[in-house]
């Protein structure tokens, strides 16, 4: 039995189809597509687009429940991911932040943002060697961020002015990141 291009085409087609609803199968592929958009650099907002934090109103709380007050960031460079265990963005610029995370974490603010379950962030930092520590929110954000999709990252300069507001995975451990946090914190 012969089987025609168009035939072969089609359960080819529905294979990749079949891939990508099966839950064990998908998220590999979405993680592995965004990793490809991750290699890109995030945009610095131009002078004219950059925007100052208006309140610091916000609280943040540990896996412990230690509160953290946003307010005691004033003054200092942060840096916030708002993210998911479940996100394939996410899970793909993941390691370009541990790397920056690595480096930064004595100079810089770090505030990683989600609202999954300790359970869950527990296994995926472990499954993953992310040492960060991740917040739950115990009160609203929306004064101050906007966050309609995950991952949301901003980087906040001393002043309070948002440098970088970037949605979508993005590679955080690239020169220019660098250089631009190296600039922020002299």
């Amino acid at each position: 039995m012969k089987v025609s291009k168009s035939q072969r085409n089609n359960v080819l087609f529905l294979l990749v189809i079949a891939i990508l609803v099966i839950p064990q199968t998908r998220q590999p592929i979405q993680v592995f597509l965004n990793k490809g958009l991750a290699l890109i650099s995030p945009s610095i907002e131009s002078k004219e687009d950059q925007t100052t934090l208006k309140s610091y109103n916000w609280k943040l709380k540990d896996e412990a429940e230690n509160v953290f007050d946003f307010e005691s960031t004033k003054g200092k460079v942060v840096f916030i991911n708002f993210w998911a265990t479940w996100c394939p963005p996410c899970i793909a610029e993941m390691p370009s932040i541990q790397a920056l995370y690595n480096d930064y974490k004595d100079k810089v603010v770090f505030l990683f943002v989600t609202n999954d379950r300790y359970n869950d962030i527990n296994k995926f930092l472990d499954k993953h060697d992310y040492t960060f520590k991740v917040y739950n929110p115990v009160t609203s954000n929306s004064s101050l961020f906007e966050v309609k999709s995950i991952p949301r990252t901003f980087l906040i300069d001393k002043n309070g002015k948002i440098i970088i507001d970037e949605s979508g995975a993005a590679n955080w451990d690239s020169d220019k990141v660098r250089a631009t946090i190296d600039g922020l914190l002299k």
